[in-house]
């Protein structure tokens, strides 16, 4: 029983890192089009985040984290808005480094891997459930 209970503790946390990251591409996709309000502003800078494997010495047992939440540091696409009060001397305005498809992408991505990990907890779930019916 003991290994069905580290199975669900390593796929809880796979789940929180799944949800991590849909947090992540939610605000990136929010976003999107965020322009800057003067010539010399930046628009919003895309962010991306990285996983870790960490020893969780209670299970003894390897688990997910998220090791940190960055910045692309891609250059900002160019958009000619001479009217735009962010527009340069040549009227482009920079616009935020943020391609919608790839935050979908990735956002599919993470739902399918936080739907694959509580599957996983379920099926450790039932498992238990059937040992506890069998000692009785």
């Amino acid at each position: 029983m003991d290994e069905l209970n580290k199975a669900s503790e390593i796929a809880i946390s796979g789940m929180k890192a799944q949800a991590e990251r849909l947090r992540v591409v939610s605000e990136n996709l929010a976003n999107a089009d965020s322009l800057p309000t003067a010539p010399d502003l930046d628009p919003y800078r895309r962010k991306i985040l990285t996983f870790r494997n960490v020893l969780d010495k209670e299970i003894g047992a390897d688990v997910v984290k998220v090791d940190k939440v960055d910045v692309d540091r891609s250059q900002f696409p160019k958009k000619y808005e001479p009217n735009h009060p962010a527009a340069d001397a040549n009227g482009y305005v920079l616009t935020p480094n943020v391609n919608p498809l790839i935050e979908i992408m990735d956002m599919r991505e993470a739902q399918r891997s936080y739907e694959a990990n509580l599957d996983v907890v379920n099926a450790s779930k039932s498992m238990l459930a059937s040992t506890v019916n069998l000692l009785r």
